[in-house]
């Protein structure tokens, strides 16, 4: 049993570090009231890390989390970072891993995804899905988190008409 105190942030951080950094900041501005304990404080993984070790680390701040927060963008639910197929140990040919783990060939984002489900579904976490758009696009999220927690749409326009990230419903979302 571990005792939830954090807030984890997912994403396909190539296409959506954007919001994600964002959220970040704004977490670490002492004048904002958006505030949390970040997951990823916790546990590090060295970026020359098998992915199966990664995958150990996001666990490890999964279960140590009472918020899980999934930023959707364009790519989220097609990433393949973090697949077996994409590790040095990983052998194509005789299908398994060379140092004899366990194949997995899940990304990071749908390993994170299911993990949160389970845990969703067991009443130990809490799901904000925040789209990195002016509006709600499940098709893009994960199917595994597509209908379960909150959803909103991370993107509103100012009293100018232009875009910006919406600081009151994220914060809201994550906080309430």
């Amino acid at each position: 049993m571990y005792y939830r105190t954090r807030t984890y942030l997912a994403g396909d951080w190539d296409g959506d570090s954007n919001l994600i950094m964002t959220i970040k900041k704004w977490k670490d501005n002492g004048n904002l009231a958006l505030d949390f304990t970040d997951a990823h404080d916790l546990t590090q993984a060295r970026d020359g890390s098998l992915n199966c070790s990664i995958k150990g680390s996001l666990s490890t701040r999964l279960n140590a989390s009472k918020t899980f927060v999934l930023i959707v963008g364009e790519k989220t639910d097609s990433v393949t970072s973090g697949s077996c197929q994409h590790c040095r140990e990983y052998s194509s040919y005789y299908q398994r891993c060379s140092r004899g783990k366990t194949v997995d060939f899940r990304s990071y984002v749908k390993y994170e995804c299911e993990k949160a489900a389970r845990d969703y579904n067991n009443h130990e976490m809490k799901v904000v899905v925040i789209y990195n758009y002016m509006s709600v696009h499940r098709d893009k999220c994960p199917e595994t988190v597509r209908y379960i927690g909150t959803h909103i749409p991370g993107i509103t326009r100012d009293f100018n008409g232009n875009q910006k990230f919406d600081y009151q419903a994220i914060k809201n979302a994550i906080m309430n």
